[in-house]
């Protein structure tokens, strides 16, 4: 056996930052008080908008079940909307659009912007330098321009649309930051180890680089479906949201036509603004503990 067959048996794709993962994971995730309280709190949220109509059987958040602004009362607990809409029953189905559509708007930013980030990195050169130009064109337009101008143009804004209208304008910072870290990683020498073991391009790229980039995947995707709930909830109120269904910002942009801010029916807008808050705030706390997770600077003794 040869050196080379024998550096190649010993070697093993991405096995010392496995390794690093399973102790930092085993160590820090007891002591991490933020992640548990995060991630409980996200938990309920996502179940309260995915059983939550299952459970209680509230398939029907269009439903009248009662006049113009109904104030809460034992069978009605959020009181009704403009239209005489039970508050609870939206509040559980615009959740789940909302989520719904961060998800895909998220998932959709994360692979545009880890495919253009590692081939600029990866490859450089023209290439580079093409991508990145395309990447610097996206992030001097303001995304909320092109959101309203995509959401205009499309006839029917239905759910999956929209979490790829904004996924579109999501992923440039992705994609900077994927393209640095592969730059740097290309030159590793687990990479160069891997490369003269024989493998391909590709097989060094998804063994030898993307793992490596998984805490920031991580915390990236998080970040992006924060910026979708938030993007979708922005368009919603400016009438531009998904149709035939409901979401947080669709309730937002009732309760502001129908003046109930006005006329004192906190229950109009109060629950969907809490609820946005209650979203936002769980995962950008379950971003900051992951990053304490992951990045050995940021660990607690």
């Amino acid at each position: 056996m040869t050196v080379m067959t024998q550096e190649r048996a010993r070697f093993k794709p991405g096995a010392a930052w496995l390794t690093g993962l399973k102790q930092s994971l085993a160590v820090t995730t007891l002591l991490n008080r933020r992640l548990l309280f995060s991630g409980s709190m996200l938990v309920l949220v996502i179940g309260f908008g995915v059983l939550g109509p299952i459970v209680l059987g509230r398939d029907n958040p269009m439903k009248t079940v009662g006049g113009l602004y109904d104030p809460p009362s034992e069978k009605i607990w959020l009181g009704t909307d403009n239209f005489g809409r039970d508050v609870f029953t939206q509040l559980m189905h615009g959740t789940r659009t909302s989520l719904v559509i961060g998800a895909i708007a998220g998932m959709e930013a994360i692979l545009i912007g880890l495919l253009i980030g590692t081939m600029a990195g990866y490859i450089g050169g023209v290439v580079e330098e093409v991508l990145m130009a395309l990447t610097n064109v996206v992030i001097t337009i303001p995304s909320i321009v092109i959101l309203i101008l995509l959401s205009i143009a499309i006839s029917t804004r239905s759910i999956f649309a929209m979490g790829l209208i904004i996924g579109l304008t999501s992923w440039p910072w992705t994609a900077r930051a994927v393209r640095a870290q592969t730059s740097s990683l290309r030159t590793r020498e687990h990479v160069d180890i891997a490369r003269l073991s024989g493998a391909g391009t590709l097989s060094l790229v998804i063994w030898e680089i993307l793992p490596y980039m998984l805490s920031y995947v991580v915390m990236a995707f998080v970040l992006q479906l924060n910026t979708g709930i938030l993007q979708e909830a922005a368009l919603s109120m400016l009438g531009l949201g998904p149709s035939n269904t409901i979401s947080l910002g669709q309730m937002l942009n009732w309760a502001l036509l129908w003046e109930s801010v006005r006329t004192g029916a906190w229950w109009g807008f109060a629950p969907p603004a809490l609820f946005l808050t209650l979203i936002a705030f769980s995962l950008l706390l379950l971003q900051a503990s992951v990053d304490e997770i992951l990045n050995p600077r940021l660990r607690k003794a």
